[in-house]
Formats: C-alpha cells, structure tokens, sequence
C-alpha cells in the first residue's frame, strides 16, 4: 500500500459527517466563482494580462480563463454531489495554487484583500477534501454502498 492509499484509506475512516455540509458548501463556492468568471471573462484576461502572470498573451489569457471556468464548474459540482470528489479536488488544487501565489498575491498581504484569503481558506479546504475523500452523504458512498450484482 502506497503513501497515498494509506491516506486516503485513512480519511474513508475517520471522515466526520459534519464535513460533508462544508464539502457542499466549498462545491458551491467553487461552481458560483466558475459562474462569475465564465459570465465576466475579461475581468479575468485583464488581471491575467496586466500582472503578467506567467507571461500571457492575449489569445492564451483567454483560453486559460475558459479553461479555469469550465474547470470550476464542473469541479464545483462533483465537489457539491460528492462523485469522484477526490478527483475533482485535485483538478481545483493547481488553480488555487496559481490563485493564491500569482494572482492575489500581486495586489498585497492585506487584511482588505478579501479574494487572496478566501482563496486561501478554498486551498486548505481542497487539501482537506483530498486527504479526508467525500463522507458519508455524497454519490461515492451510495455507490460504495450498493450491493454488486
């Protein structure tokens, strides 16, 4: 057994049931900021294009931000639901990354910078999700559960 089994084996065990409403709400968080950047996407370009982040040009600035809104949307309701929750966790945790590091960080550490603790708060969250997997109210469990025929 890997590392990776033995933890994640370890978060199917000692998985709280209060963690699957904050792992509903994370979903939701995730989905509505996928809603807000696919409804507004060149806010997005113009952030990604101004702080030149990792040197952008304007065509690869919009397929990113097309990219990271299906991403979130899609993730954002397998996270919500609760299928292949650990999947959809790993595909968010790159963008927050990017979120937090080069994006937020560029308009400073303070306490007015809402967005960068937020995406913070969301990258520990995701990280929690990936170790502790989907709990006992969500699709992966049903599925888990029912008798195989």
């Amino acid at each position: 057994m890997t590392v990776i089994q033995r933890i994640e084996h370890w978060g199917d065990l000692h998985h709280a049931k209060w963690l699957d409403v904050i792992r509903i709400f994370l979903g939701l968080l995730i989905f509505s900021k996928g809603i807000a950047i696919v409804s507004n996407t060149q806010a997005l370009q113009d952030l990604l294009l101004d702080n030149n982040v990792f040197g952008f040009s304007g065509m690869m600035a919009s397929l990113a931000v097309h990219i990271v809104g299906f991403v979130h949307l899609a993730g954002g309701i397998l996270i919500t639901i609760g299928l292949v929750t650990r999947f959809a966790v790993v595909i968010q945790i790159p963008i927050l990354i990017c979120a937090v590091f080069f994006v937020n960080v560029s308009q400073g550490f303070s306490t007015l910078n809402s967005e960068l603790w937020l995406s913070v708060i969301v990258l520990l969250l995701l990280v929690l999700f990936w170790i502790v997997g989907s709990g006992p109210f969500s699709v992966d469990e049903q599925m888990r559960r029912k008798p195989q025929r």
